[in-house]
């Protein structure tokens, strides 16, 4: 049953924790152009659902979490074919009986008037919103075959004579992830392929693992003492780990030391904040590690055993005279403060430099993360309680992928200006610039894209869009029409997390679990699983598209010569040119049979059933209070893994040949320069919205309803500017006006906004003009050693408008 609810109504209901269901007419997307299709909607939805609870016979449907990274374990309470209400899932050690905000209003996205509810192709101008509404035949021949409007995958191959790599493809984080690229980078055979990585944590990653071998995982709760920088976990996300570290700061047993340029409430719960210049952490680390050396504070043992070039970098620190004095000037932090933590943290039990998880700040970012590595390093602290511990993974049988090999196919290309370009995800910045300067060295011209919005979270906005504007196709599967959405060809509606059932994952650490999402519910609308999608898309293709290949590939020229057709059809599956033949089980079955070859068949009844599996779990798992449960035994967790191989490589003599510094060094270009009458942009994340992705859930509205530029209030009276004033912020690629916030929380020189707002597509009632979007102001510059995105290096203007 279809229902007209008006706005007014809509955000009534959802204060009253109501949800609205089966809304079709508050979204032009569900009526517009409506041709030819027909719902396959197997739920029943009533006008109105409600997470209250009843008296009705209900289902606890084990899901995880897909608001977030985290990924969080929880029941779903399902009444008569309704998700009712989202709880905490006690089995999982990761998220040990948690739900944030932002996974209890996880439920509004399923119930979500504005999400993509059937298959589109649009019929107006990129960007402009105006769509029909087909079946999914409809949809999957357009993006074979193409339109009026634009061209098809069939048509623009063969006019590239089958190089696959003229398709590129982005893809967001999710336990899909892996199907999309088995489909477009495997199946398809396209190299070019950029996902969040490159604008989020790879220099993080690249950096611990380059050094320590690994990211591994800070035990918060056994540390005695913490350094965290470039992180604002009191704000940003709350998850276990978080409540960790805050249950046990000011005096509770865990000293925390914050560098942050904002005061926030993660540097408010500190013993001492450092209000440091943004991208000058590296000297302080520097200068952190000259006082450890030159001082001899070190675990020596434990160093001379594990480190490698140990001298090399000694020497490199002592010559180069990175004195506490010297990164006063640079960082702000007073040198006897720089001596104080020092010798502080190499005299704690337990000493964590926290590694961070968020972007990269700076272009010196990835040897910021070497460096940080290597002071932890020095304190011998790695690899055991208390720790940065590498944890175990428990294994899973490996999926075998026929792969197709295209002899037409080309190489990346997004290497311009990268040392180190990575093996699969490259770099969003580079790719998209290289296309729209003319330096790739053969046509881009399709973009497949999933659960991912560049509009709103790649630097230089307008380039984003130009870039998209100049793709002969773009293909979007997605849950909401995001503001990237808009500049699609063809739109294909996913189920979102609680509608379907994900491939098993398995997540490592201290106590390692497999866990499984099922669906609570059926898909509504005409959405359908991702896995479901890229079946039905691969079995579209693989004809027409292999027609393409025996027409211009010489390798299967020659291979298929003189081959009867039943032979060529052999070869055709045998070679993995058949694209759907991945998807030939469903994913519960799949599931099923994964896990039984790996640990039998009560293992799967354990997981089916409570959605986590690891060895002993029956025995192992006890509830200990009201809200505490034992997961492993001490004994058992993986406080130590590594032993005699752990590595701490402080000196990398092969980066020499990229044109890296082989040790972290400090240069003159990385000092914190702000011109008079401008201020350096900050931005952050809000532990209650994930990115752009929750912008329009209404329940989250409620705890934030925009975003604000903050403003040193001093600054803000000279300019006249109060609280909610409108103000325009002006960079070199653009500018945003958004309401002020004046506040003695950050430096004069700098200001600060909070990531994911600024939605620009209509289609998104709650998030269409709310706040403004940091993507159209921050300058697309680089770190030249992954390409990753630099997020703190732009100055701007400001002023009231």
């Amino acid at each position: 049953m279809e229902v007209e609810v008006s706005r007014r109504k809509f955000l009534q209901g959802t204060v009253a924790m109501s949800i609205v269901g089966g809304v079709a007419t508050t979204n032009l997307f569900s009526n517009e152009h409506h041709e030819g299709s027909k719902s396959n909607n197997n739920s029943r939805i009533p006008n109105t659902i409600t997470t209250k609870t009843g008296i009705k016979k209900a289902e606890d449907v084990p899901f995880l979490c897909g608001i977030c990274v985290n990924k969080c374990a929880g029941f779903a309470r399902v009444e008569d074919g309704i998700v009712t209400k989202l709880n905490p899932n006690p089995y999982f050690p990761k998220s040990r009986n948690m739900l944030c905000a932002r996974g209890n209003a996880g439920i509004q996205t399923l119930y979500d008037p504005d999400r993509l509810k059937y298959p589109m192709i649009r019929i107006g101008e990129r960007g402009d919103g105006k769509y029909k509404r087909v079946t999914w035949e409809q949809a999957y021949d357009a993006i074979l075959n193409g339109t009026d409007k634009f061209k098809g995958l069939a048509q623009i191959l063969d006019e590239e004579k089958d190089n696959r790599s003229t398709i590129a493809y982005c893809n967001g984080e999710g336990l899909s992830k892996e199907g999309f690229e088995v489909l477009v980078g495997e199946k398809l055979g396209t190299p070019n392929y950029v996902d969040e990585i490159s604008i989020c944590l790879e220099t993080v990653l690249g950096g611990y693992v380059n050094t320590i071998g690994a990211y591994g995982e800070s035990d918060l709760n056994n540390a005695d003492y913490v350094i965290v920088a470039g992180a604002n976990r009191a704000e940003a996300i709350i998850t276990p780990d978080t409540m960790d570290m805050f249950k046990r700061t000011k005096g509770r047993g865990l000293k925390t030391i914050v560098l942050d340029p904002r005061f926030t409430n993660t540097a408010a719960k500190a013993d001492r904040w450092y209000a440091i210049n943004p991208g000058t952490d590296l000297a302080f680390v520097l200068a952190l590690t000259y006082v450890v050396l030159d001082e001899k504070l070190y675990d020596e043992k434990f160093i001379t055993k594990h480190g490698v070039g140990f001298e090399d970098y000694k020497k490199h620190i002592l010559s180069n005279k990175y004195t506490p004095e010297w990164a006063e000037k640079i960082t702000n932090i007073p040198a006897k403060e720089i001596y104080k933590t020092a010798r502080e943290f190499m005299a704690a039990r337990s000493p964590i430099y926290y590694q961070g998880r968020r972007s990269v700040f700076s272009k010196n970012d990835f040897q910021l993360r070497r460096a940080m590595a290597i002071f932890q390093g020095l304190s011998g602290n790695l690899d055991k309680k208390g720790g940065i511990v590498y944890g175990e993974k428990l294994a899973l049988p490996k999926e075998e992928i026929n792969t197709p090999m295209y002899a037409q196919a080309e190489g990346r290309f997004d290497k311009e200006g990268i040392a180190i370009p990575a093996q699969k995800t490259g770099s969003w910045i580079v790719l998209r610039n290289m296309v729209l300067e003319g330096k790739n060295p053969y046509p881009l011209r399709v973009m497949m894209m999933r659960k991912h919005n560049p509009m709103s979270g790649v630097p230089n906005a307008k380039k984003t869009e130009e870039f998209l504007r100049k793709m002969d196709l773009n293909v979007m599967i997605d849950i909401l029409p995001s503001d990237t959405t808009m500049f699609a060809d063809v739109i294909l509606p996913e189920a979102s997390y609680l509608e379907r059932t994900s491939p098993i994952a398995t997540y490592g650490g201290l106590e390692p679990a497999i866990v499984q999402r099922r669906a609570a519910i059926k898909p509504l609308f005409e959405t359908k699983e991702p896995e479901v999608i890229y079946k039905e898309l691969a079995e579209k293709l693989s004809k027409p598209l292999w027609e393409i290949t025996k027409k211009y590939d010489e390798d299967v020229q020659d291979d298929t010569d003189g081959m009867s057709e039943k032979e060529i059809e052999e070869y055709y599956e045998e070679n993995g040119f058949n694209l759907a033949d991945a998807w030939e089980k469903p994913v519960h079955e799949l599931n099923e049979e994964r896990i039984v070859k790996a640990f039998g068949k009560k293992a799967w009844e354990i997981l089916d059933e409570k959605g986590v599996y690891y060895p002993n779990m029956e025995k192992y798992h006890k509830q200990l209070a009201v809200n505490q449960y034992q997961y492993y035994p001490e004994d058992k967790k993986n406080y130590t893994t590594k032993k005699d191989a752990l590595k701490v490589v402080c000196n990398f003599k092969n980066l020499t040949k990229k044109g890296i510094d082989a040790m972290p060094t400090w240069k003159d270009e990385y000092n914190f320069v702000v011109p008079e009458g401008k201020f350096r942009l900050v931005t952050g994340r809000h532990a209650q919205f994930t990115q752009s992705g929750t912008t329009n859930n209404a329940m989250l509205r409620d705890l934030i309803h925009t975003n604000y530029i903050w403003i040193n209030k001093r600054i803000a009276e000279k300019k006249g500017i109060e609280f909610g004033d409108m103000v325009e912020v002006k960079s070199s690629v653009g500018k945003i006006q958004i309401k002020a916030y004046p506040t003695e929380k950050i430096a004069p020189n700098q200001i600060f906004m909070l990531h994911g707002f600024g939605g620009s597509s209509e289609k998104m009632e709650m998030a269409y003009g709310n706040g403004a979007n940091d993507a159209l102001i921050i300058e697309d510059k680089i770190e030249p050693v992954y390409g990753a995105a630099v997020m703190h290096e732009t100055n701007v203007e400001i002023r009231k408008v």
